[in-house]
């Protein structure tokens, strides 16, 4: 896949508990950050962390038939690792080798992988620590979120929005991988 354009990763430990609540507040936060029509905010709280999100019913299903099929994934089989990766893009016009007009490609202008991994914390001091630990992860998330989308190579990424209607000018897409395998 053409690289040319910028990748931001996040890395989470998650557990069964808080799984899906934590993945649907990370996808939820980085539309937050990336849809540029009039987005109707909403907050999810995660292990005393605020992440804002989208109150938008295209956009909140979306989001849960990800989540979900991420989940079943991760439950169906031995592995325990998985990603989401939500690719931003714009149309062009599509040519063919004598500039002739063949329709319209959508061209890759961000992408974002969340990385996560599954695991169980053993006891309560364990959970108390786990979930420590991923309220940080949560954090650092928001940060790096924020330094991307108000960067000038998160800034210049942005294509010229010619199409202002809705909630999103650029297609949006949530890929779903476990174990390497795309999902749904």
């Amino acid at each position: 896949m053409n690289a040319n354009f910028p990748t931001v990763t996040i890395d989470v430990i998650l557990d069964r508990h808080s799984a899906k609540e934590v993945l649907t507040a990370i996808l939820h936060s980085i539309l937050f950050h990336r849809l540029f029509g009039t987005v109707k905010p909403q907050t999810f709280e995660v292990l005393d962390v605020t992440m804002p999100g989208v109150s938008d019913p295209e956009m909140e299903q979306l989001v849960t038939e990800k989540v979900d099929i991420f989940w079943k994934g991760i439950e169906s089989g031995a592995n325990k690792r998985g990603q989401m990766i939500v690719t931003f893009s714009e149309k062009k016009a599509k040519k063919s080798w004598f500039q002739v007009y063949v329709g319209e490609e959508e061209v890759p202008w961000e992408q974002w992988i969340v990385n996560a991994e599954m695991r169980q914390p053993k006891s309560d001091r364990d959970r108390q620590e786990f979930n420590a630990n991923l309220a940080s992860t949560l954090l650092k998330a928001l940060n790096v979120m924020l330094t991307h989308t108000s960067s000038e190579r998160g800034r210049t990424a942005v294509p010229l929005i010619t199409n202002a209607t809705g909630i999103s000018p650029f297609p949006i897409k949530i890929a779903v991988k476990v174990g390497g395998v795309e999902l749904g």
